[in-house]
């Protein structure tokens, strides 16, 4: 939210010194994004005095003027303006000068005459809507004056982080609440004086005779209120509001509009202004019906877009037009206020906070309103509001306010869900006690007090009787006026201590030290490690291509984002796919990446869902560019291997095994590369290359070698540490074998095989050479050529033992495979 200092300073004394104030907003919870000087935006825009004013030879609508600038030789300018005249004054942005819109001022010929500069109307200074002529200045404006000192416009903008449950900071005056807090001293809260100047026309029409509303449920709209104003005019707002406006990045529409964006700003409630024309019947009644959207009905909002409503969605609506405008996010452009607009509806309402969020990201519909709304808007007190909103009105557009024969308010009021004060109780001793502090009682009361709470003395002398403003819904709990008064105490203003208590030592558990083995083991196999969202589209399985079995069902968010992030995460492998074609669109081509994350998936019976930490990699490009001397390789499904097996070297994995998987098994994975991964009987995770396909819907460049492993299994499989072995004292004795068998039998299966029948004098079989000729080996045939390494730690084995050993292990391959030895 960005706060203007000058208005900020109509209700509270601002600090001098700005640097100071935006550290202290630091400390107590409010985050200053940026700094920001208005009259910035005006620099090389002065006040020029027009000398002369000529037809223009070669145009019948353009002047060329000199003006008188206050720098010298007056310069030329070529205008096209009607109401440009000699001797006015008007703002100049002189060669140089940036109005908003980016739009620089530049030396320039028109129809071949040259212009050095621009007389300017208020549009084009971000004043206002006005944009028929020259904005004309009064003749006392000194002329070359900065036309931000002269209209007083140097000012000073905080942009805030407000947080989600700070609903009350987000207008000035809640600001200026906050502030008076902050530094122990009184704010001016405007909305009293501004509702005192409501004057009611006792004469026309009383507004329950135009206005009738019926609300469907209390729950979707706790309150809806209705003002008429009668007789408007609408055109241009006064300079003060257009200023005060522009202060803070709003443009300028009409007197109507910028009164509702004034009040949402000034005093946090969002508003909407009906043209009462267009929503009357036939007896000139505006029925307004809140209500849930019927399935399929469609509204065009004042963007012009037309959009397909939802039964979650509520909507305002008449019995005659139907829906009218979307609850809290837009208006709809039927509607809307025109320059041809006499007679005002103006809505004040509070509307469900979590259906208003859930309504404008799924249309991608984020407004002002919407953002208050969706925070909380207190139901209590908008009669006062909207009372400021319609005398406003009254005072810029010269209509007036209908008068109410029910009430003395003016106002049609459907107040079905009234939010209640929270009665809490403050026990001063206990938060001492908590803080490690010792806090004034009175500074606790006077704190309280500021922010908005009644606080008197309980029956117990160190209790406090606290009853929270239902401005503040985040005040539920004692604890959380605690560390109201903490943040404003100031944290740092609390001494360091250590806990007590006799010989407390920390360690890290097993879970985290493997953790950091993990991490260790992929940053030295050249993997970067990111972090991607935990957010996922619906359909991100459907385009990996990867099956739903063994990963659960999908947890839905009820407040998504977005519609694209309405899920969470089965599987890491999209976010870190979308990581890859990120780089690889900023021209990035060998990429490692892994990620350490939880994915989650629904249980039927379970009211939360199930967390899994899996580690998942993804290894795109090559290890280096083309060299000289080391031409570029690209990876492949061998070196997500080989950052495997480091990997579980490094946690000491006993039995670790590589089995093939078939297409139907993995269909995210190319056929033929595409495994499991093993420790004895327990699943680690898997690794291969991506489907082209896959990549292909993920807008990605092949191929992809990615791997996802279960870090609780990790963990479990895990010894903790490789055995140690010692020298050999004896001598290994090597054989080589080949053998010939059919394409389908696997490496692995060999070595299983020879593993088995080796024995313990077997110590290392080592796969050198594969090779595949039809008429050498057979069709369909493969020669698969091992060298088996034998010892013996006790002695120098014998030709005789080894020739014995190596037999019984050919004798049981060939036996278990079908294999045949190739001579």
């Amino acid at each position: 939210m960005k706060v203007s200092l000058k208005w900020l300073a109509d209700y509270v004394d601002v600090p001098a010194d700005i640097k100071e104030f935006c550290d202290r907003l630091d400390l107590t919870g409010t985050g200053v994004e940026g700094v920001e000087r208005t009259g910035d935006n005006f620099d090389g825009v002065v006040v020029g005095h027009v000398l002369t004013c000529d037809e223009h030879p070669d145009s019948d609508h353009m002047h060329v003027v000199t003006v008188d600038v206050g720098a010298g030789e007056p310069i030329q300018i070529v205008c096209g303006a009607p109401n440009i005249a000699a001797d006015i004054k008007v703002p100049v942005a002189t060669v140089g000068a940036v109005l908003p819109g980016d739009f620089k001022i530049k030396k320039s010929k028109l129809r071949g005459v040259a212009s050095n500069g621009m007389c300017c109307s208020k549009r084009e200074l971000g004043m206002g809507a006005d944009h028929s002529g020259i904005w004309v200045l009064p003749e006392d404006a000194p002329v070359g004056m900065p036309i931000a000192d002269y209209l007083g416009q140097s000012d000073t903008v905080l942009d805030l982080e407000i947080t989600p449950n700070r609903p009350d900071s987000l207008s000035i005056a809640g600001f200026a609440r906050e502030v008076g807090a902050m530094y122990q001293q009184d704010w001016n809260d405007p909305t009293p004086e501004m509702a005192a100047k409501l004057q009611l026309d006792a004469e026309g029409p009383a507004v329950e005779d135009l206005v009738r509303i019926d609300v469907d449920d209390d729950v979707r709209c706790p309150r809806y209120t209705a003002r008429v104003i009668r007789g408007c005019k609408v055109g241009p707002s006064p300079d003060w509001m257009v200023e005060r406006l522009a202060a803070i990045g709003q443009r300028s529409i009409n007197n109507i509009v910028d009164v509702t964006n004034y009040i949402l700003f000034l005093l946090g409630q969002p508003l909407h202004a009906f043209d009462l024309r267009k929503l009357q019947n036939e007896q000139g009644v505006a029925h307004i019906v809140v209500r849930a959207a019927q399935p399929g009905e469609k509204l065009v909002t004042l963007d012009g877009e037309e959009r397909e409503l939802t039964e979650d969605m509520t909507v305002i609506s008449t019995p005659e037009q139907g829906a009218v405008a979307l609850a809290g996010v837009m208006g709809g452009l039927d509607t809307e206020v025109t320059e041809e607009t006499v007679d005002i509806l103006l809505e004040a309402a509070a509307f469900e906070a979590g259906r208003t969020s859930r309504t404008s990201r799924n249309l991608g519909l984020i407004s002002e309103s919407s953002m208050r709304y969706e925070r909380g808007v207190d139901d209590n007190g908008i009669e006062a509001r909207s009372a400021a909103a319609a005398a406003l009105i009254a005072e810029v557009a010269g209509g007036t306010v209908c008068h109410a024969s029910g009430n003395d308010a003016g106002i049609v009021d459907v107040w079905g869900k009234k939010t209640e004060p929270y009665d809490l109780r403050f026990r001063t001793a206990r938060f001492n006690e908590m803080m490690g502090s010792e806090i004034p009682v009175e500074f606790i009361e006077d704190i309280l007090t500021r922010l908005g709470c009644t606080v008197s003395k309980a029956d117990d002398a160190d209790v406090l009787a606290v009853v929270a403003p239902t401005f503040r819904p985040d005040l539920e709990r004692e604890i959380d006026l605690y560390e109201e008064v903490l943040r404003l105490w100031g944290m740092d203003r609390i001494e360091s201590t250590l806990p007590g208590g006799p010989g407390r030592v920390g360690t890290r558990s097993v879970e985290e030290l493997k953790l950091d083995i993990v991490n260790n083991a992929l940053r030295a196999s050249g993997m970067n490690e990111t972090m991607t969202y935990s957010f996922a589209m619906p359909d991100d399985l459907e385009r990996l291509r990867m099956k739903e079995d063994g990963l659960g069902d999908p947890v839905e968010l009820i407040n998504p984002m977005n519609a694209e992030q309405s899920i969470l995460r089965r599987t890491i492998i999209p976010g870190l796919l979308r990581s890859v074609a990120h780089n690889q669109a900023h021209g990035v081509k060998n990429i490692q990446l892994y990620e350490i994350s939880r994915t989650f998936h629904a249980a039927e019976g379970r009211q939360l869902p199930k967390e899994r930490q899996k580690v998942a990699g993804v290894l795109v490009g090559s290890m280096h560019d083309d060299a000289w001397n080391a031409p570029a390789v690209a990876f492949d499904f061998f070196d997500g291997k080989g950052v495997v097996e480091n990997l579980v070297r490094e946690l000491a994995i006993p039995k670790f095994r590589v089995k093939a998987l078939d297409a139907e098994e993995a269909p995210h994975l190319q056929p033929g590369r595409a495994a499991q991964l093993l420790s004895g009987g327990i699943e680690l995770g898997w690794l291969g290359e991506i489907h082209p396909l896959a990549l292909d819907a993920f807008d990605v460049q092949g191929p992809v070698v990615a791997f996802e492993l279960d870090l609780a299994a990790l963990i479990k499989a895990s010894e903790p540490a490789r055995p140690y072995v010692d020298v050999p004292q004896f001598p290994a004795v090597t054989m080589d074998v080949a053998f010939v068998v059919d394409e389908a039998v696997a490496n692995e299966r060999l070595c299983q095989c020879m593993s088995s029948a080796g024995g313990k004098l077997l110590e290392d079989v080592r796969l050198f050479d594969v090779y595949r000729d039809a008429e050498r080996v057979g069709e369909g045939k493969k020669s698969m050529a091992y060298a088996l390494a034998y010892r013996a730690a006790d002695r120098t084995l014998t030709s005789e033992e080894v020739e014995k050993a190596h037999a019984k292990l050919v004798k049981k391959v060939c036996a278990a495979t079908g294999a045949e030895v190739r001579g």
